[in-house]
């Protein structure tokens, strides 16, 4: 079983259903699957409004904000390690690659506007190195548009998913990042916040050069 199998199991199913992720200290958190193969909300349709030009969605899941992005006339591409994931993307009739984000991508250098969206700044619980990645990816006037976490936390832990039968998955590292942790991080990759906003219960930030 690896990291993502339980995921792959939840999307694969005919009614998708949540998850939960677990911390080795035992603190839970909700995993909603079920919530990003929906269509997008309020808050989605607010980030996606800022996206002007090609888009690239890092950790895209099932493709919810890839087809609402193409729905809108945007190019966008979502990148996604979960086969489920890529085929869920796909069946919306958008675009994705199985692919992760440190895997040679379309469009380096190139792209107005790379998301880490729905605890995806979190990803391997190496932020520095993820922010240094998306600034390769974009483009010299892009953008990151980043879901941070509602508070000002900053830590690193290992995490697994557990499926509600019981079953868990092997540990991985994942980050909680909070925006003024983001501040700090962003500044040692080249990157700054320039703006940031909430929506919906949730915390998004702009960065940029």
């Amino acid at each position: 079983m690896t990291a993502w199998t339980l995921y792959d199991e939840a999307l694969a199913h005919r009614t998708p259903y949540d998850l939960v992720l677990r911390a080795s200290d035992g603190r839970r958190w909700p995993f909603p699957v079920s919530s990003w193969c929906a269509t997008v909300n309020r808050s989605d349709r607010a980030l996606i409004a800022r996206c002007t030009g090609p888009t690239l969605d890092v950790g895209c899941g099932p493709g919810r904000l890839v087809a609402a992005l193409a729905g809108r006339g945007v190019p966008a591409l979502g990148v996604d390690p979960s086969p489920a994931a890529v085929r869920s993307t796909h069946a919306r009739g958008a675009v994705a690659l199985r692919r992760s984000i440190y895997d040679r991508l379309p469009g380096e250098g190139r792209w107005n506007h790379v998301l880490l969206i729905d605890g995806n700044i979190g990803i391997g619980g190496d932020v520095p190195r993820l922010l240094a990645r998306v600034g390769e990816l974009l483009g010299p006037a892009g953008e990151a548009l980043v879901e941070v976490h509602r508070s000002d936390t900053h830590e690193v832990l290992d995490v697994r998913l557990e499926h509600p039968d019981g079953r868990s998955g092997p540990a991985w590292p994942w980050a909680r990042v909070g925006l003024t942790a983001l501040r700090g991080i962003a500044a040692g990759t080249g990157l700054r916040v320039t703006g940031h906003w909430r929506r919906g219960g949730r915390r998004f930030a702009v960065l940029a050069r």
